[in-house]
C-alpha cells in the first residue's frame, strides 16, 4: 500500500510514523509486510486506510490542489474530515482505532457477514432482507445494481438466496471482519459517542457530504450525530456523488489505495472525470491536469 508513491513522497512515511504513534502500532510496518490477519482486523485497517487517504490528499493539497467538496465512503467519511481541517490528523487516528476495536467487539468474527448483491434495485432488496428471519438489511448503495448487505451469518445467508431468487445477476460474499452498518453496530455508539466528546471539531473548510443523508451539516453537534448515525445506517453512496456534482465538482481525486470507488463514481455519472491516486502514476496524471 502505497510503496511506490513512499519512496518519492517521503511526507508519507512521516504520516505513518504519525498516526503510529498515536495509536501505539507501526501501521507502517503491516501495511507492508503483514501478516494479513492482522492488516484485516478493523481496528487496524481503518487507522491504516486513514493514514493512506490522508498522505495521498497532503501531496496533492502541497501541490495546489483544492477541492470544491470532499466525500468519504464509510471509514473514507474520517478521512475527507481531516483533509477539510474538521479533525485533527492524529485525532482521527485515535477515533477510527477506537471505533474499530468497538466495532470488532460488538460483533466477534464469524457472527457477521456482508454481500455484495448485482442486478437489484433498493426496494428489492429490501424485499429480500425482510422476507427473512435475524437482522440484515442494506448497508451501501453503492452505483446502481449494486447494493451491499450486512447483518448476521445466518440472515445474509438467508437474504443471499432471497436475492438470488428475486433475480440477481451475482451476488458475492465480501471478506470482512465485522458487518457494517446495520443495526448490529447499535452497541458502538454510545463508546463512540465518548470518545468523539473528547475530540475537538470544527466544522470543515469546505463541503464534507455525509454517508447518511448525502448533506451537509450546519454544526459540529450535527455533524458528530451523523458520525455516529453512520454506524447502522446505509452509506448512500450514489446520492454522495451526485451531491457533489451538485456542488459543483466535475473532476474527482480518490485518495488512498485501490481504484473501486472511480469505478463506481463512472458509473454513477459518466460526466465525472475521475483519477484514483493511490499509486504513483495516479498522483502523477492527477497533478498533471491540475
Amino acid at each position: 500500500m502505497l510503496l511506490d508513491v513512499a519512496t518519492e513522497y517521503p511526507s508519507v512515511r512521516e504520516l505513518f510514523v504519525r498516526a503510529s504513534d498515536a495509536i501505539g502500532v507501526d501501521l507502517w510496518r503491516v501495511s507492508a509486510e503483514g501478516p494479513v490477519e492482522s492488516l484485516n482486523r478493523t481496528e487496524t485497517t481503518q487507522p491504516a486506510l486513514l493514514a493512506a487517504s490522508v498522505a495521498v490528499w497532503e501531496i496533492l493539497a502541497t501541490r495546489g490542489v483544492s477541492a470544491l467538496a470532499m466525500a468519504g465512503h464509510s471509514l473514507g467519511e474520517y478521512s475527507a474530515l481531516v483533509a477539510s481541517g474538521a479533525i485533527e490528523f492524529e485525532d482521527a487516528v485515535r477515533v477510527v482505532r477506537r471505533r474499530g476495536e468497538l466495532m470488532q467487539r460488538a460483533v466477534h468474527a464469524g457472527e457477521g457477514a456482508m454481500a455484495a448483491v448485482l442486478g437489484l434495485n433498493e426496494a428489492e432488496v429490501n424485499a429480500a432482507c425482510s422476507a427473512v428471519d435475524g437482522v440484515v438489511s442494506a448497508a451501501n448503495f453503492n452505483t446502481v445494481g449494486q447494493i451491499v448487505i450486512a447483518g448476521a451469518a445466518a440472515a445474509v445467508a438467508a437474504a443471499v438466496e432471497a436475492c438470488k431468487a428475486m433475480g440477481a445477476k451475482r451476488v458475492v460474499m465480501l471478506d470482512v471482519s465485522v458487518p457494517s452498518h446495520c443495526p448490529l453496530m447499535q452497541p458502538v455508539e454510545s463508546g463512540l459517542a465518548e470518545v468523539l466528546a473528547g475530540v475537538s471539531i470544527r466544522l470543515p473548510q469546505c463541503p464534507v457530504i455525509h454517508n447518511v443523508d448525502a448533506a451537509v451539516s450546519s454544526s459540529t453537534a450535527e455533524l458528530t450525530q451523523k458520525l455516529l448515525k453512520q454506524l447502522v445506517s446505509p452509506v448512500r453512496w450514489m446520492d454522495c456523488v451526485q451531491a457533489l456534482a451538485a456542488h459543483g465538482v466535475t473532476r474527482v481525486f480518490e485518495c488512498g489505495p485501490g481504484n473501486v470507488l472511480s469505478g463506481l463514481i463512472k458509473r454513477i455519472d459518466r460526466n465525472l472525470e475521475c483519477t484514483a491516486t493511490g499509486n504513483l502514476a495516479g498522483i502523477q496524471s492527477a497533478l498533471a491536469v491540475c
